[in-house]
């Protein structure tokens, strides 16, 4: 069974604190946002790099997962993979190895030791990943993934950094927009929101990271975690 080594995943190590409510709230928001139509596929997209995107995905993965959700979360990042530290699982294999056919899923699916969530890690990087998340391949492997799961949540890398979070976007059910309050200018959270919209992505809320509530700081730095 793998190990849980990193300490930012609160849902599963601090089940109990007002960070794992947080992304509790976050969960049921989601749900709310569309009864008629339910989300079973997610992506948690930034504008940039180190906003909280794999940590957010992560955690509110394991409360679907806590909810008896058949739960899998995938690294969409082929280029700068780090879902597989979350969780404390190798990457020597994983969705590139599926995607260029060296793999079946079921073979690189690993099990994160948390009841109901498994995680495919991105694996070797591609010299192409944008081709790779644009192929045929990967629709194909999506439509098989969603008979055998719940909901499944996808990492990507930074909107404006890469093509590869739009690209995805168009396969998701919904997109999460992170946004690390301080650190990002209004106007680069405003140019990944329309380069969203332009594709006609669904964007179901911004989740806001790094939010003082009452001048006190909360675990892990994540103060708040809001849909709006």
């Amino acid at each position: 069974m793998p190990r849980l080594i990193n300490n930012q995943l609160v849902t599963s190590l601090h089940a109990q604190s007002s960070v794992s409510e947080e992304y509790r709230m976050l969960r049921t928001n989601i749900q709310f946002s569309s009864i008629d139509e339910p989300i079973e596929v997610m992506m948690v997209a930034s504008a940039q790099a180190g906003e909280g995107r794999t940590v957010t995905i992560s955690n509110l993965a394991v409360t679907y997962a806590q909810e008896g959700k058949k739960v899998l979360v995938m690294d969409m990042d082929l280029r700068r993979s780090s879902l597989h530290h979350m969780f404390g699982l190798p990457n020597h294999t994983g969705l590139t190895r599926v995607l260029a056919n060296q793999q079946a899923w079921q073979d690189v699916v690993q099990e994160t030791g948390i009841d109901q969530l498994h995680a495919i890690t991105a694996g070797p990087n591609p010299p192409n990943p944008s081709e790779m998340l644009s192929s045929r391949r990967m629709k194909a492997l999506l439509v098989e993934l969603k008979e055998h799961y719940d909901v499944i949540l996808m990492d990507t890398p930074p909107l404006l950094s890469f093509p590869d979070g739009l690209i995805v976007s168009a396969m998701c059910d919904g997109v999460i927009l992170v946004v690390q309050a301080g650190k990002v200018k209004k106007d680069i959270v405003k140019k990944a929101k329309a380069n969203l919209e332009r594709i006609k992505a669904r964007i179901l809320g911004v989740v806001l990271n790094n939010v003082k509530r009452s001048n006190t700081r909360m675990q892990r730095g994540m103060e708040e975690r809001s849909l709006t």
